[in-house]
């Protein structure tokens, strides 16, 4: 008789994703964590309710990097950026690079946003609740907006850019882009209240 021998699925066959742990109990439902050794659901999840929640959050990274016109569509392209981040960011941090990302999407999720409501003829700002889906779309979009002006301002290759976002995000530094972003929506809420 011979044994079956089953690995367990890395991301990008490196990464361990058992070891990742999600602070903020509100976007734990929609981190999707399951292992896969290559991130890429070939749309298998689209036009479905709340389908994106099902979609690895590695993958949904590598998507949104494809919004610019450099990286529209070409999925493999955006998928060695982030490969070549995280190995940036595992040697330089020497923590997994999946805790780093989803602590920086946990900094950059802000919690609430401004609205208008129509009153008569008049529209008035007022600040509501974002639901848990929208703070993660909003993050992840914002790190990804961040990563490509970066890129697109300076010498340096758009993965060393990524790397250095998700590290700052992580650490809720302000240069991040992401998080200071999300500092200046909740800012214009509050003064909507």
């Amino acid at each position: 008789m011979s044994e079956i021998v089953t690995e367990k699925a890395l991301i990008f066959g490196k990464y361990d994703t058992s070891e990742v742990i999600i602070n903020d109990g509100g976007l734990a439902k929609y981190i999707d964590l399951t292992p896969t050794n290559v991130p890429h659901s070939g749309g298998k999840h689209a036009n479905r309710w709340f389908g994106k929640s099902k979609l690895s959050i590695v993958e949904r990274l590598i998507n949104n990097i494809m919004r610019t016109e450099k990286y529209t569509g070409k999925k493999m392209k955006a998928y060695k950026t982030v490969s070549q981040a995280f190995d940036i960011i595992a040697s330089k941090t020497k923590k997994n690079p999946l805790q780093i990302l989803i602590e920086g999407l946990e900094n950059a999720a802000p919690r609430e946003e401004v609205t208008r409501l129509q009153f008569g003829g008049i529209s008035v700002p007022k600040a509501v609740d974002i639901s848990p889906q929208r703070r993660l779309d909003i993050a992840i979009r914002n790190v990804c907006t961040g990563v490509v002006k970066a890129s697109s301002k300076s010498k340096k290759p758009i993965h060393e850019c990524l790397a250095d976002e998700l590290m700052l995000a992580a650490k809720g530094d302000m240069t991040s882009f992401a998080v200071a972003k999300k500092e200046e929506i909740e800012r214009v809420a509050q003064s909507a209240r």
